[in-house]
């Protein structure tokens, strides 16, 4: 259970993908513009990588290691393609605003990363069980970024539901006669956003740190005395 502790914290926080290592930048800044859309790109990504993990763990005694990466890429590419045709079929008006950005998974650095550094050395289980987890690190970041960008620059919440759910609407979190700020839905805005956000997590990791070093000088202090 330690292992599953381990890989758990790092993929939701310590080597978290966006805000520790900084991989994925490219569909987190252009599809993050709603709520709906990060979250979307970020499931598709999560199924991508758990499922890509477990075929890579499974296979990697069959796998020469001269051409490992090339066979990791052939496997991403094919799962890529089995989510882009699903995305295709019954999900087809999101799948047209997230466009090109559904294929790019297969060039994503967190999937292939993942894969060349924990699936192709662990087992199935732990493979499969850190995909996801890091999947889902991608995602509550993308997903926090998104809803942050759009509630500053539309003042609502869960637009373009209606996309997957038929029928729904998204929440009106600001007065309706917010004028928005347009800064916030274009990509320098993610950018700002996502420094915050990273900001805001090194903040926390040094008082985290503070408080553990003043734990250990009081154990020590309680101990020599």
């Amino acid at each position: 259970m330690s292992v599953y502790r381990e890989i758990t914290h790092n993929g939701l926080w310590k080597q978290n993908a966006i805000l520790a290592q900084l991989l994925g930048l490219c569909p987190l800044l252009a599809v993050s513009s709603t709520m709906v859309n990060a979250v979307s790109l970020g499931l598709a990504t999560i199924l991508v990588m758990g499922l890509s993990s477990l075929a890579v763990s499974a296979l990697r005694s069959f796998i020469p290691y001269e051409i490992r990466i090339p066979v990791f890429i052939l496997i991403i590419a094919a799962l890529v393609t089995i989510v882009d045709l699903l995305f295709n079929a019954y999900l087809h008006d999101l799948y047209l605003v997230l466009g090109i950005f559904i294929p790019l998974i297969v060039t994503n650095c967190i999937v292939l990363a993942r894969v060349e550094a924990f699936a192709a050395k662990h087992s199935a289980g732990l493979a499969a069980y850190d995909g996801v987890v890091m999947g889902v690190g991608f995602v509550w970041v993308i997903g926090l970024l998104g809803a942050l960008r759009e509630l500053v620059g539309q003042g609502t919440l869960f637009s373009g539901i209606e996309m997957i759910i038929p029928g729904a609407t998204a929440w009106q979190i600001l007065p309706e006669d917010y004028p928005g700020f347009l800064l916030a839905i274009l990509p320098p805005g993610a950018f700002f956003v996502l420094g915050l956000m990273i900001a805001g997590r090194n903040w926390l990791d040094h008082r985290a740190n503070e408080r553990a070093k003043a734990r250990l000088l009081a154990q020590r202090a309680a101990s020599a005395a």
